[in-house]
This record gives structure tokens, sequence and C-alpha cells, in this order.
């Protein structure tokens, strides 16, 4: 299974059915008058949030959707069939936008929210529903209306109360795996990580969280570069964020260069990505000299609260936890 966060595809609702012409005929009623039924509603599109879905990989290749028409009326006043709704399930956090125009259409922001894309087209009035005291055996009906027709872009963005964000190697899947079930993809080499990863974090007390890594945020990754473009979008969502520095390769002449240039890349992307609370966090402290370029950073970088951890030993890791918990915490009040 791909990570897909971003699809076109072309949805039809179904047309009405047309409604019926017809007489009644019974044997030893001479004038039986009007009995044409009308005809049925065409189906809806509709589009639902579904905890179960993760991507919109199924939309890759299931690019046409239509729903059912509706079916004819007929004669003794029976109404055509309604065509059959279709549902389509898609991850919570997509933005469902009318691909020509680029309007924003809906915004599924939480589990199990319906939204009706396109209605089905009304089914046409038989021709009982035209007699009058003037026209008593009108011979016409209505046709049913057509449905409505669109060209949508779905674009996912994570749901996630903190986004981990820093430079390939930084730590950010192992950090993520420490700290939940996950189980990501570790390797020593840069762009290990291919797709943001999710877990559901129990900070001891108080509602779990969701984490999300986000991968491939280099310097010049708002203009294309490397993968993080793709996933720079997955940071506007977060509450906060995690700004995950590995302490063993700071730079002694330029302590803040991995800092400033991933805070210059999400304010260059979007400048309000920049102003997100964010909280820094020292890894790899367990490695040689890491201590000593961490106490270095923190000089240089201020009185900011920073964190010092270890995500491959655990050390220091609980009490970042218990701290994201307590931020949320707060900021549900």
């Amino acid at each position: 299974m791909k990570f897909v966060d971003e699809a076109w595809i072309k949805i039809r609702s179904g047309n009405g059915g047309p409604g019926c012409v017809s007489f009644r005929r019974e044997k030893f009623v001479a004038k039986g008058g009007p009995d044409g039924g009308d005809g049925g509603k065409g189906g809806d599109v509709i589009i639902q949030a579904s905890e179960n879905r993760r991507t919109l990989y199924r939309f890759r290749y299931n690019t046409i959707v239509k729903a059912e028409n509706g079916q004819p009326g007929e004669g003794s006043l029976r109404s055509g069939r309604k065509g059959e709704d279709i549902t389509l399930e898609v991850p919570p956090g997509t933005l469902v936008f009318n691909a020509d125009t680029k309007e924003l259409i809906h915004d599924f922001s939480s589990e199990n929210e319906i939204f009706v894309v396109a209605r089905g087209g009304r089914g046409g009035k038989g021709n009982k529903f035209f007699t009058t005291s003037t026209n008593r055996s009108p011979r016409f009906a209505q046709p049913g209306e057509e449905g409505e027709e669109f060209n949508l872009f779905l674009e996912l963005k994570l749901l996630a109360d903190v986004g981990i964000i820093g430079f390939p190697n930084a730590g950010k899947s192992t950090l993520i795996s420490r700290i939940s079930a996950a189980k990501p993809k570790i390797a020593d080499y840069p762009f290990t990580t291919l797709v943001p990863n999710i877990g559901v974090v129990d900070p001891g007390f108080g509602e779990p969280f969701v984490a999300a890594d986000i991968p491939g945020i280099i310097e010049g990754a708002h203009d294309g570069i490397g993968l993080g473009h793709r996933f720079l979008k997955h940071v506007e969502r977060t509450r906060f964020l995690v700004h995950l520095i590995d302490a063993s390769v700071l730079d002694e002449n330029d302590l803040l260069y991995q800092f400033n240039a991933i805070n210059n890349e999400l304010r260059l992307f979007n400048p309000g990505l920049a102003e997100k609370k964010q909280i820094i966090v020292l890894n790899k402290i367990d490695l040689t000299d890491a201590s000593e370029k961490a106490r270095l950073f923190k000089e240089k970088i201020g009185d900011k609260r920073i964190f010092e951890i270890s995500a491959a030993t655990g050390k220091g890791v609980d009490q970042l936890v218990k701290f994201i918990g307590q931020v949320l915490k707060r900021d549900d009040k």
C-alpha cells in the first residue's frame, strides 16, 4: 500500500428517471383517466471520512465514479425506483476541491463526517400529476433532471496533534517508534522514511495524543528539492511541533544551522508554519561529543526550553512525552 495524499477523480450523480404517460385501462371503466407514475430520483455521490482509510490510494486507479440513475415511472401510479447512492470513503483530514475552479468544496476535519458532493437529479412527474379540471387527460410527462458532474481534486493533510520535524537522520522515526507502537523503517542513510509515520502516544495521564514524523524536509524543500515539498503540507494541521536536532553533528562554527534551515523552509512554504509552537529536542545525546555540543547550542539559542534525549536508548524520552502531554492538556482547557 503506497502513501498517496493527492488524487484527481471525476464524479457524476445519477439522472432522475422520466415520468410515465399512461392511462387506466380497466374492464367496464370507459374513461379510466391518467395513471402515469413519477420517475425515481438519481443516486447521490457521498463522501465520508472513515478511520479505516489512511491514504487516497484507492482513487489512484478508480478515477471515474458514477451513481445509479433513477428508474422510469410506470402505469398504475407506480413510481420508478430511486437510483442507488455511492459512498466514497476518505481519510480524516482530506480536503475536496473543485479541480476546475480550485474552490474548496469541503474539509473533512473529523471522523465519520459525511458530505453529499453531487446530488442526484429529481425524477420527472408522471402525467397523473398534471391532471387539472380543464385538462383531464394530459398526454405528457416530465423528463428526469440530469445529475451533477464535477472534476474533483482530493488532498490529504494528516490530522496529528504533534508533528516531528528535522533533517534526515535526526532520529524522527526512532523517536516515534520509541514513544508509540508505530514500526517505521529505520536505517542510517538519507530519506529512509518516504512516508509520514503516525503513532498514538499515551503520556500516562489525560488523553493519548497522535504524533507524526514528517520526512524529507531539507534546505530547498519548499522549492521541490528532496522529498519535503510533498510533506510540508502535513505540518499545517498539527497543534505544535517537536523540532528534533541531531546533537552529534552540530557544527560548532554554525550551531543554529539545522534549526534555522528547517524553520526557514517552514516559513517559505507557509509563513504561519514558522509561528507554530515548537519544542526543541536535541537527540543522540549518548554519542561522543554530543553533550558538549548540546551545551553550546543551548547557550547560543538563549532561554528556550530544550530537551536532551537519546531516542535509541530512551534517555530523557519519558520526560519529553510527559511535557508534551501537559502542553496539550493546557491547550485543551
